[in-house]
């Protein structure tokens, strides 16, 4: 059964996607193309690798949380910086370039001098992914090329018309993982880069500057929940996976097991519509791999 995914932005939340994506796999879903917006570009990319969701959710275990976003020296502007996450990816990806990958993949970012959406699907992958995440003003943006490039989440949070670009025969699954606009936000919690006692960072969060940040974050937050809801209206993916992520903050530190865990519960709310969806494209003669067609890691349903 053949599909396309849609894996949107959220920040920590982004972890459900490798759930999401083993619920499928046990169901013997193929994905033959991803698109993904800033977390969901990390996990699309590293996905279409050849990684699969088990050794997914093994590396990002791994990842020290309290140093994932250290600002260096030598960075551009950002109140948090993207050099130890680029190491980290560095370790996964390495220097493939998105020609290396197993399957089409595109990850979205925003052009700040145009003003305009970046669909990113050729050279360096890292580079691709460190610019998809770059959240305005947060971390610092990626220049690639005559490009000055931030979080695609800014103009398209759930990349739904990309993936369809990639298979247009095929339904698209989107993965959403900010809330319903109808539901009341949350504090952003500020994320510090080292492990901090409790009176400290009690007497840090209530800085003119912390409080700001906090101000700013769930700002950000809510601009992509309506943006989220204008773009899924307009794009209309055929299957809207929603895990149950909404007290997650964007940059939260969080259970990496529990959250792909809410990935999974997710995707089992969805299977019967998303076995008719496939069901019906079947029908109506709009696969557009043979099978064998495509390649494929071994170990995965393809």
């Amino acid at each position: 059964m053949d599909i396309a995914l849609a894996l949107g932005g959220g920040g920590s939340r982004g972890y459900a996607h490798v759930g999401v994506l083993r619920r499928l796999e046990a169901e013997r879903f193929r994905v033959r193309a991803v698109a993904g917006t800033s977390a969901g570009g990390i996990v699309a990319c590293i996905y279409a690798a050849g990684y699969t969701p088990d050794e997914m959710e093994a590396l990002f275990a791994k990842i020290d949380q309290n140093k994932l976003f250290a600002l260096s020296l030598n960075e551009g502007p950002g109140l948090l910086g993207l050099s130890h996450a680029a190491k980290i990816l560095e370790g996964f990806l390495g220097d493939r370039t998105f020609a290396d990958l197993e399957i089409p993949c595109s990850v979205v970012a925003v052009d700040i001098k145009s003003g305009r959406e970046v669909i990113l699907n050729k050279g360096r992958v890292v580079d691709a992914i460190l610019a998809t995440i770059a959240i305005p003003g947060v971390f610092p943006p990626k220049f690639i090329g005559d490009y000055e490039l931030v979080d695609g989440a800014v103009l398209d949070p759930v990349p739904v018309s990309v993936a369809r670009s990639l298979a247009p025969r095929l339904p698209v699954v989107a993965v959403v993982l900010s809330p319903p606009v109808e539901k009341p936000g949350r504090i952003a919690r500020i994320p510090l880069p080292v492990k901090i006692p409790a009176p400290i960072v009690e007497r840090i969060t209530h800085l003119r500057v912390a409080q700001a940040l906090s101000v700013f974050m769930q700002s950000v937050d809510i601009g992509q929940r309506m943006i989220t809801k204008l773009r899924l209206e307009a794009d209309d993916p055929e299957v809207i996976i929603r895990p149950d992520v909404d007290e997650i903050g964007l940059l939260d530190k969080v259970d990496i097991h529990r959250m792909t865990r809410l990935g999974e519960k997710a995707a089992d709310k969805v299977l019967p519509e998303l076995v008719r969806s496939v069901s019906w494209t079947r029908r109506m003669g709009r696969q557009l791999f043979p099978a064998g067609g495509v390649r494929g890691k071994a170990g995965r349903s393809r």
